[in-house]
């Protein structure tokens, strides 16, 4: 794709008189910001290098006041926000390295590309570290499966993140996928990546030493994806379709070559400084390294590799184009760096030098086409306290009785319906089109709680997966926060890992919009909150805004990235059942909390109420009780209960082990429907052998979590006893099929 900038440039008179800053994003008083610091108006390509570093995508500019609130150290931590990406300890030297960051708008209009590079992006920003990439993960957000259109982005999506994971080699381990429709038109594609790293590798983004060589190494730039941080920045329209040329073009060969040539030449230890190419390319990665350096740049246009003819420095700066890289070393290095990226088959060009003057200078055809402040584009950035104010649902749902609705007395039938909700059905029909298995690394794969991948030459793993609940985020933002993290804490515990941190992504429509807002600050608090609490410290992300369509916003989305360190690989926990006359218990409280829940959408067809509450003390308990069970070794099956409840959850630790169970729902005030469907917080069911049980159960009551035994593991059907009769009773293998067919069918 290639897009033509017109020669003859507008002069920074017509861009004054003719406000063309505008349609970069810039603001009148931006405007005159700009001209404060450079003490002169912009020129073309000064007022798109502006543009762009004072995007929402670059910039944070309307959420960095709220990012502010977040947890971000801790004992583990050994880097936070501010870099490619956050490093946490796991010991022996070693550390973990990840990220997730989203791709929305580029998916909406080009979904095999926006989602490919989205990959390839957040893989960059791993090695990029010094880490090597282990596992990929996505959470991705959809509208109702009928449609064609949302059946169109759905299947490009899936394999442009397939065609690029597999082609470089990472297995893709993970994630989640949600169907609804309030994402008609603004699909979520969110790319989460994981890396290791030893502690004297890690490499961070500076242009440091006076006079040392800045080059570039990758492919020749083009004339894609020029804008893509402010076209990531701004509401998609019946206009963006023409913005195709705002999308990047992935080459996973190359990332594959550019990945190892640039871990090669980490090893030697000459690099001073490296970044990847990723939102506003060449302008963002030299700015920032300088700017984190407290240094100037001279970048020499000229010496950029180039791919089509007549590229103009605006273009040049704004290029997206991908698997590009930037790095410092010092000069008696240079002839060492340049071997190694000539012996991968890689370009590397000197394109620039470090300098003493603060500056971003651009000099193109022998000429100074750019003279910025560096601190003007990365830190003084003007920051928006937006207005908030409480939307009108969200008082109207306080009073709505969620519990109102008339008892659903066929639960076979419900719990089909459930099962057959394409958010909650199987997703192998996505998970199969991943290689999962490369690097032979992969211990749990995708389809239990949290993916689970070795760390090579040690007793440890990583337990890593992404998780939140729209719904329940739009209902009570700062509940929905909280549940977010907290639900992405069970999913990591019933694998047998200790939680260790999160790194997250910020869906949420116009900031301009004070109802809006109100949603971000107040689930940004709920996750601080847990954060806190669960000691899950926030270590990077991604802010992902203007995600909008026809009818409004999407439902706030704020996806937490998280991973767990498995201490010892005989700790490794998954969902299925695995042996006859297992013990079934259920730790934690059932309420009557339908608000949210896939069976108040599915069955009654609306969604509304308050989520269920979260006490996250509670939940801090659970967590540690469950750890220190599988620990322990007192564990056989370990699954959260989130989307469709216990019924739900033991249909598929049912499907997953192959096994039946016996079950039977104590008496209680709740109504049969309800104790099986409610979404209450804090809660999982483990297995355990029978002659094991009981030491499980007192571990479970030392930390002060509830805990009954409610059955056992048993032939193959699904019994649920209520009241004396058997409420559920199905052959596991017919709810497998019911679970499994339904993606594939509507596919077809």
């Amino acid at each position: 794709m290639s897009q033509q900038v017109s020669a003859k440039e507008p002069n920074a008179e017509q861009i004054a008189e003719q406000q063309i800053y505008k349609q970069m994003g810039v603001s009148d008083s931006e405007y005159e910001l700009i001209c404060g610091f450079l003490g002169r108006k912009p020129n073309y390509t000064e007022i798109g290098v502006f543009s762009v570093m004072w995007s929402e995508h670059c910039a944070y500019k309307n959420s960095k006041p709220l990012l502010r609130r977040f947890p971000t150290s801790g004992p583990r931590v050994l880097m936070g926000p501010g870099e490619g990406a956050g490093i946490v300890d796991i010991g022996d030297n070693q550390a973990v390295v990840f990220k997730i960051e989203s791709h929305n708008h580029p998916s909406a209009v080009e979904p095999y590309q926006g989602a490919a590079t989205g990959v390839g992006g957040i893989i960059r920003d791993i090695f990029s570290m010094g880490a090597r990439p282990i596992a990929s993960l996505n959470s991705l957000r959809f509208g109702k499966l009928e449609s064609d259109r949302v059946k169109y982005l759905f299947e490009h999506v899936v394999s442009g993140i397939a065609g690029y994971g597999n082609c470089i080699g990472i297995p893709t381990v993970g994630g989640e996928v949600v169907f609804d429709e309030s994402y008609d038109g603004n699909p979520l594609v969110n790319a989460m990546c994981v890396g290791l790293i030893d502690h004297d590798k890690i490499q961070r983004g500076v242009a440091k030493g006076v006079g040392n060589p800045v080059f570039y190494v990758g492919p020749p730039t083009g004339r894609d994806g020029i804008h893509g941080a402010t076209f990531a920045s701004e509401e998609l329209t019946e206009e963006s379709e023409a913005k195709r040329t705002a999308v990047q073009v992935g080459d996973p060969f190359m990332e594959k070559l550019v990945m190892e040539a640039c871990l090669e030449l980490i090893d030697t230890g000459i690099v001073l400084g490296i970044q990847d190419m990723g939102a506003a390319g060449l302008t963002c990665s030299s700015a920032e390294m300088a700017s984190k350096a407290g240094n100037g740049l001279e970048l020499y246009l000229d010496a950029v590799p180039q791919r089509e003819e007549g590229m103009t420095a605006y273009e040049m700066m704004l290029s997206e184009s991908q698997e590009r890289m930037l790095f410092v070393v010092e000069p008696k290095d240079e002839a060492q760096a340049r071997e190694i990226f000539e012996r991968w088959g890689v370009i590397c060009a000197k394109v620039g030098k470090v300098t003493d003057d603060g500056r971003l200078k651009l000099i193109h055809h022998g000429e100074v086409v750019g003279d910025m402040p560096v601190t003007a584009l990365v830190d003084e950035c003007p920051i928006y306290n937006k207005p908030s104010s409480v939307p009108a649902y969200y008082e109207e749902n306080a009073n709505i009785d969620t519990l109102r609705y008339e008892e659903v007395r066929d639960l076979n039938g419900a719990l089909d319906q459930v099962l057959s909700s394409p958010s909650v059905a199987s997703k192998a029909w996505v998970y199969n089109q991943y290689d999962y298995m490369v690097r032979t690394s992969t211990a749990v794969r995708p389809g239990s709680d949290a993916a689970v991948v070795t760390v090579h030459g040690t007793r440890k793993a990583l337990a890593m997966t992404t998780d939140c609940n729209g719904r329940f985020v739009y209902l009570d933002p700062e509940i929905g926060g909280k549940i977010a993290v907290s639900e992405a804490a069970r999913n990591i515990v019933c694998s047998g890992a200790e939680p260790l941190a999160i790194t997250d992504n910020l869906n949420f429509g116009s900031p301009e919009k004070p109802d809006i807002f109100w949603q971000m600050e107040k689930a940004v608090d709920g996750m601080a909150e847990a954060c806190r609490v669960l000691d899950t410290p926030v270590i990077g992300g991604n802010v992902s805004l203007y995600n909008e369509n026809s009818k409004g916003a999407i439902y706030p989305t704020p996806v937490v990235g998280m991973v767990g360190l498995v201490h010892d690989t005989d700790h490794i926990t998954t969902q299925g059942f695995k042996n006859e006359g297992d013990v079934v218990l259920l730790l934690g409280d059932t309420y009557g909390e339908l608000g949210g829940s896939e069976f108040q959408a599915v069955v009654h067809g609306v969604t509304e109420g308050r989520p269920p509450q979260l006490d996250l003390n509670k939940e801090k308990s659970l967590i540690n009780a469950v750890l220190k069970a599988t620990q322990s070794g007192l564990v056989q099956s370990a699954h959260d209960l989130s989307e469709g409840g216990l019924a739900v959850a033991l249909a598929e630790s049912c499907i997953s082990g192959g096994l039946g169970a016996q079950v039977e729902l104590h008496a209680s005030d709740l109504r049969a429907d309800i104790a099986l469907f409610s979404e209450s917080q804090s809660r999982i069911l483990l297995s355990a052998s029978p002659n094991q049980a009981d030491e499980l159960e007192q571990l479970i009551i030392q930390h002060g979590v509830p805990v009954r035994v409610i059955g056992r593991v048993e032939g193959k059907d699904l019994v649920i006893h209520a009241g004396g009769a058997a409420v559920v009773n199905r052959p596991v293998q017919e709810l497998k099929q019911v679970w499994e067919d339904v993606i594939p069918c509507l596919m077809k």
